[in-house]
C-alpha cells in the first residue's frame, strides 16, 4: 500500500454505529505487473487453495515480468511467501482463473497470456503440469478474459477465452478485434474452438445462469476504444448453436469502455444484478424479472455507484475502472462493491491520480464511498484484484495488482458483524458445483450466491462462499445444485465454516 494509506483508518458505518470497517496493509514479497502496450490491460490474480490446508494461495500475473505463486502461510496475521514452481513462472501472463477441469478435487489453472494460453493440471502441494489427454488447442492471442461452466451431461467444462485486439492486423488496432473463443467438450477432450462473432474487443466475460433456468449464458463486456462504432455489450444464448440476444428478447443495447463484470443478487429476488466497470461512469444494472427476458435497467445514479471521478485529491478528470467485485466487507448482511482504478498509461483526458473505490451499501440500498476512511484508496494504477478471506476469520481481505507498482495485500480487521463461510462440493465431475446457488435466509431477507468462474478483470476466486450476517444469531441455509435439485433448508449458527456436500 502506498505510504499515504499505510496508517490504519476507521469507518463507523451509518447503518451500524457499533460496526467498524478497518483494513491494514500487510507486507508481502514484492511483485509488479508491467510491460508494453499489450500489458496496459490485464494484471489479474487467481485466488485458490492448491495445497489442501484450506488457506488460499495467490497466483499473480506479471506481464513482462514472470508470474509468481504466493504460498499462504497465514495464522491470525496474513502472511505469504513466494514459492513458484517452474510451470507457473511464465512471461506474458495477463491473468488466470482457478477451476477443477478434470474433477479430481485439485484446482487447475487457466492462464491467460499475450501469446499462447495455458491450461495446467493441478497436482499435490501446488505443483502443476500440462494436461496430457484433453487435447486443448491454443494459438497466439492477446487474451484478457475467461469464464467456464458445465453444460448438460458433460464431464469437462465449457471454456470461453475472451481475446482483445488483433495485434497482428496491419490495419489495426482500431476496429481490429479478435473473436471470443468457445471450447465445448466432445466427450473427454476438446476440439478446435468455435469463434463467437461479431467480436468487439472483450476485456471481461462471465457465464451466468441469469434466468435461473439451469443454463448459463455468456456475457461479454467490450472496450469501445477499439471497436469504435457499431459494437455493444453482448449476451450469448448458449443453445446448441450460440446466438446473440437481441432487443426482441428484451436485451437493452448499450456501449461502454467495458473493463470488468461483477454479478450478485442485491434485491433479494434471487436474480443477479450486474456491475460493469468503464472509463467514466461505472454501471450498476438491476435485473427486471417482469420482461421474462435478459433485461437489466440502469440504477447507477439511483444507487450512488457511479464512481465516475476521483473521490480523493484534486484530479477532476474521469476515472478509469477495471476490476469489480461484490462482497460484504463489514459483515452487516448487505453486499458492498470494490472497484480498482487507474489510468491506462498516460491518457490525458482521464484522471492520473485515481483512487480505488469501496462502495459500502447502507440499509436503504444506497452506496457510500468508504475506501479512504477504510485505508484502501490506493493511488497506484490498479488493475486486477480479489476480495477473499485469506485467513478464514470470516472477514473479506483484499488483494490488488498494480501496473508498475507493487502488489498490495490488506487484511480486514473489522469488528461488529457475524458471518458464515460455506464449503460446497458434490461427488460429480463438476465438484465445486459451478452453476449452482447458495442461499441464506435471514430476518433481513434472502442472500444468494451464484457459483461462477469468470468475470472481474483477468482473475477470479474459488473456495468458500462468504456471507455477512449482521447481528443474526440463527439463519437458514440451502444449496440449489447445478441441475436444479435443492437441498433441504438447514438451521445454522453464524461464525463458522459449514460444509454442504451432495
Amino acid at each position: 500500500m502506498r505510504p499515504e494509506f499505510a496508517a490504519l483508518l476507521v469507518l463507523a458505518t451509518a447503518a451500524d454505529a457499533d460496526s467498524q470497517l478497518q483494513f491494514k496493509s500487510i507486507d508481502v514479497p514484492a511483485h509488479i505487473y508491467d510491460g508494453g502496450w499489450e500489458h496496459f490491460v490485464g494484471g489479474g490474480v487467481a485466488v485458490f487453495d492448491c495445497n489442501g490446508d484450506s488457506l488460499p494461495e495467490l497466483f499473480v500475473a506479471g506481464g513482462s515480468n514472470r508470474s509468481q505463486l504466493f504460498k499462504n502461510t497465514s495464522q491470525v496475521e496474513i502472511t505469504f511467501r513466494i514459492e513458484t514452481p517452474d510451470q507457473l513462472s511464465l512471461i506474458g501472463v495477463t491473468g488466470a482463473y482457478p477451476l477443477d477441469v478434470d474433477g479430481d478435487g485439485l484446482m487447475d489453472l487457466a492462464i491467460l497470456r499475450v501469446g499462447e494460453d495455458v491450461l495446467l493440471q493441478g497436482q499435490l502441494d501446488c505443483q502443476f503440469r500440462p494436461f496430457d489427454n484433453i487435447e486443448f488447442q491454443t494459438e497466439d492471442h492477446w487474451t484478457t478474459g475467461f469464464s467456464a461452466t458445465w453444460e448438460d451431461d458433460q464431464s469437462l467444462p465449457t471454456l470461453a477465452f475472451g481475446t482483445y485486439v488483433d495485434r497482428f492486423d496491419p490495419e489495426g488496432p482500431f476496429e481490429s478485434c479478435d473473436p471470443t473463443l468457445l471450447y465445448r467438450p466432445n466427450g473427454g477432450s476438446y476440439g478446435k474452438p468455435q469463434q463467437l462473432e461479431p467480436s468487439f474487443c472483450s476485456l471481461s466475460i462471465l457465464f451466468s445462469d441469469w434466468a435461473r433456468s439451469g443454463r448459463a449464458d455468456l456475457r461479454v463486456s467490450n472496450d469501445r476504444h477499439y471497436y469504435v462504432r457499431n459494437g455493444q455489450e453482448q449476451l450469448w444464448a448458449m443453445g446448441p448453436e450460440p446466438r446473440l440476444y437481441s432487443t426482441e428478447d428484451g436485451w437493452l443495447p448499450y456501449s461502454i469502455w467495458g473493463m470488468g463484470i461483477a454479478s450478485r443478487d442485491l434485491t433479494g429476488d434471487g436474480f443477479p444484478e450486474v456491475y460493469l466497470t468503464s472509463m467514466g461512469d461505472q454501471k450498476l444494472q438491476v435485473f427486471d424479472p417482469d420482461t421474462n427476458g435478459p433485461t437489466w435497467r440502469d440504477a447507477t445514479y439511483e444507487k450512488g455507484t457511479t464512481a465516475h471521478r476521483p473521490h480523493v485529491g484534486n484530479d477532476g478528470r474521469p476515472s478509469t475502472g477495471w476490476h469489480a467485485q461484490f462482497g460484504d466487507v463489514n459483515n452487516d448482511g448487505r453486499d458492498d462493491i470494490f472497484v480498482t482504478k487507474g489510468n491506462v498509461e498516460q491518457m490525458p483526458d482521464a484522471a492520473l491520480n485515481d483512487p480505488n473505490n469501496l462502495l459500502v451499501q447502507r440499509s436503504e440500498g444506497q452506496f457510500i464511498e468508504a475506501s479512504a476512511e477504510a485505508g484502501v484508496a490506493s493511488m497506484a494504477k490498479s488493475r486486477g484484484a480479489a476480495l477473499a478471506d485469506l485467513n478464514n476469520d470470516g472477514w473479506l481481505d483484499l488483494v490488488v495488482v498494480n501496473r508498475g507498482s507493487i502488489l498490495e495485500v490488506s487484511q480486514n480487521i473489522s469488528t461488529g458483524g457475524n458471518w458464515l463461510l460455506v464449503d460446497v462440493a458434490q461427488d460429480k465431475s463438476n465438484q465445486a458445483a459451478v452453476g449452482g446457488f447458495v442461499e441464506v435466509q435471514t430476518a433481513q431477507g434472502l442472500q444468494t450466491r451464484e457459483i461462477t468462474i469468470g468475470g472481474g478483470h483477468a482473475g477470479g476466486v474459488t473456495g468458500y462462499q462468504h456471507f455477512g450476517l449482521g447481528d443474526e444469531t440463527q439463519v437458514q441455509l440451502r444449496v440449489v445444485w447445478p441441475d436444479g435439485e435443492a437441498s433441504t433448508w438447514q438451521d445454522v449458527a453464524p461464525n463458522q465454516i459449514v460444509q454442504m456436500r451432495r
